[in-house]
């Protein structure tokens, strides 16, 4: 086969057979084919879209360029949860434990940052010590011991998938409801699991802005999982505001921590016990996602999530001091806030710029080299909804990047609207498929 007639026949709008989607995917990931031809392709199939057989065709070649994990001598039920993406979406690091705590096994492959939105992996590794590359031995030891684990791809683990998700990020690529299906269908039927409940976002700071496009992405995820015989839930979830307060990596670990000690960070904790609760249900240590909520929120006021998540952090070499003093942390040589100019209610953010403010100030990377500054990121304090009064904190940035600061206020002060008029907040939980 000939890669530039693949890529000419993907932009002309044909459809590929699985024979030419498993030679593109293949070569790729042995290096023969180079990024900017993959990086053609991939915009031509981002523009041109891809069917269903050929969305199955692309998961099924990034699963098997590595290994397929077996889990069948770990007792129990094993219970993934995926989400889409989004800003201040820490839910992963909240409800691995909770739902570890409650009886579920949990083995969690995860991704970095993309795009506007942040990565689990990188919010793990602002942990000192913590390891997210334990080889499978060291994986299913994990598992066994803690109930749950948290990594990123091994060399072993849909080896394409890594490679075209850096390329992704940095091509303008991210919001393809089949590239999106095949990079998290490929990295969570290789974990070995059972059953998976998908957090699909819809909203302003989700890749899935409408609705009707977050329910296709679940459709499509729903019927992938399906065909591989998984038991599967989605949830479509608001993601027109932070989720929770904080947002970049260790920011989002504190949060997390304070989550787990019983701190009822409304919005985060809603959104985090229906997903647990989910993950409990198919996990058969509930009758029913309502009950496997009621679980999780015992788990949390029991301090038994949190005595799990600090034995996931022990077992991965996390540092679990900065966990229990979480001022023992470095801080960013520099913080601003932000005020309200004026009294009023907020009515709308567009959270794409909340999370790309946060990619300035040294929280993601805007190329596939830069380096994350762990400490860098926003407080953002005003939800949707909230009156506020005129010099009123709304936000706090950290950062050591002096010079991106006065750019980044502007860009989150123009990222809001104020009403004079009371605001409906937004509903949370938008939809349930079971």
């Amino acid at each position: 086969m000939n890669v530039i007639e693949l890529i000419k026949k993907k932009r002309d709008r044909s459809s590929l057979t699985k024979e030419e989607i498993f030679f593109l995917i293949h070569n790729y990931t042995k290096g023969k084919i180079p990024d900017y031809q993959f990086s053609a392709f991939l915009m031509a199939a981002f523009l041109n879209g891809m069917n269903s057989e050929e969305t199955t065709a692309i998961t099924e070649a990034m699963l098997y360029s590595g290994k397929i994990i077996d889990l069948s001598n770990i007792d129990g039920i094993k219970v993934d949860k995926h989400s889409t993406g989004g800003v201040g979406d820490k839910t992963s690091l909240i409800l691995a434990p909770i739902v570890a705590a409650a009886g579920v096994k949990v083995p969690m492959i995860s991704g970095r940052g993309l795009g506007h939105s942040g990565g689990t992996l990188d919010k793990l590794e602002s942990i000192f010590g913590f390891r997210t590359d334990l080889n499978l031995t060291q994986y299913r030891a994990a598992i066994k011991k803690n109930g749950a684990v948290l990594i990123g791809q091994t060399k072993s683990i849909a080896p394409a998938d890594k490679l075209i998700y850096a390329l992704r990020d940095v091509t303008a690529t991210v919001e393809s409801i089949p590239l999106i299906t095949g990079s998290i269908m490929s990295k969570k039927l290789a974990e070995g699991i059972d059953g998976l409940v998908l957090d699909v976002k819809t909203g302003s700071g989700a890749f899935m802005r409408e609705f009707k496009d977050a329910k296709k992405l679940a459709d499509s995820l729903i019927r992938t999982a399906k065909s591989f015989d998984k038991k599967v839930i989605g949830i479509i979830t608001d993601m027109n505001q932070p989720l929770g307060n904080y947002i970049g990596n260790w920011l989002e670990v504190v949060e997390s921590v304070k989550a787990l000690q019983g701190e009822d960070i409304k919005d985060l904790m809603k959104v985090t016990h229906i997903l647990s609760g989910a993950m409990i249900y198919l996990g058969k240590k509930a009758g029913s996602i309502e009950e496997g909520v009621e679980i999780s929120k015992q788990m949390i006021s029991s301090g038994k999530a949190f005595d799990k998540f600090i034995d996931i952090v022990k077992t991965q070499n996390g540092d679990t001091s900065i966990l229990l003093d979480l001022n023992k942390y470095p801080k960013s040589k520099y913080s601003e806030k932000i005020t309200a100019s004026k009294t009023g209610y907020l009515e709308s953010v567009n959270n794409y710029e909340i999370g790309m403010a946060a990619l300035e100030l040294g929280a993601g990377r805007l190329t596939k080299e830069d380096k994350i500054d762990p400490k860098a990121g926003i407080i953002f304090h005003t939800k949707i909804g909230d009156k506020v009064k005129k010099g009123e904190v709304i936000a706090e940035l950290f950062t050591d990047k002096r010079s991106k600061v006065d750019d980044v206020k502007k860009r989150i002060s123009g990222s809001l609207v104020f009403s004079k008029n009371s605001v409906t907040k937004p509903r949370l939980i938008k939809k349930i498929i079971t």
